[in-house]
């Protein structure tokens, strides 16, 4: 018995391991799901599917008990697709993370699989889906991870010279913007009188090895009109 629990839990995390390195490619081009997205769904994938199988085995003796062991992994298909829907999004009038949610719903198709036992199956399927995805993507790059991201919130006044000050200070530094979002604060929240309307300027940056978070919130404190820097991961 122990030995057949061994063997479930080694299928577990093979399945998890594939799923890693589906999200690691993912990962390295800053999509949205990443190796935790893709480490989770091989292994609840590969879990369910190894509970289908096995987990009603001491019922099969009941006579008035008809199992279907397909019926529980058969909800993995329909189950992971609303998480893959969760990652596609329009921008610009194009739709955006279709590659990354048939990833995830691949990925939970090789977990099923390492789940059932089907190890070579499920490992080649893996090394075939990295292989398409770095092969056949548009930019192709090292498969090299990037660095994590960093989060900046930047509170300005008179955005039509600060925000154009912030992105060239950005610009000159070699600081990659992935992307852009702004919003209208009408009242500082620790304020006891009304203030003037601030705009709350939120970027997701790729900081470079020449520049530091520490170093760049001096440098954005000191344009015009900043009132407020703050840098997170």
């Amino acid at each position: 018995m122990i030995w057949i629990t061994i063997e479930h839990i080694l299928r577990v995390l093979i399945a998890g391991l594939a799923g890693a390195i589906i999200g690691y490619e993912r990962s390295s081009r800053q999509k949205e799901a990443g190796i935790r997205t893709h480490f989770i769904v091989a292994v609840g994938s590969s879990l369910m599917m190894i509970i289908s199988k096995y987990g009603f085995t001491d019922m099969g003796n009941w006579s008035n008990v008809s199992l279907d062991p397909s019926r529980v992994a058969s909800q993995i298909v329909s189950g992971v697709g609303f998480l893959g829907a969760g990652t596609i999004f329009m921008n610009k009038q194009k739709v955006k993370g279709l590659t990354t949610a048939a990833g995830i719903w691949a990925t939970a198709g090789v977990g099923m699989g390492i789940g059932a036992g089907m190890y070579t199956l499920g490992i080649g399927v893996t090394l075939l889906i990295v292989v398409v995805q770095f092969a056949m993507h548009r930019h192709r790059k090292p498969l090299v991870a990037t660095r994590v991201p960093h989060r900046l919130t930047v509170r300005i006044v008179n955005h039509k010279q600060a925000i154009p000050s912030i992105l060239d200070a950005l610009d000159q530094h070699q600081i990659h913007v992935f992307s852009l979002h702004s919003e209208i604060e009408k009242s500082l929240p620790d304020a006891k009188e009304s203030v003037p309307s601030y705009l709350l300027l939120q970027a997701s940056i790729q900081l470079n090895t020449t520049i530091k978070p520490k170093d760049l919130v001096p440098l954005l404190q000191s344009l015009p009109d900043v009132q407020m820097v703050k840098i997170d991961e």
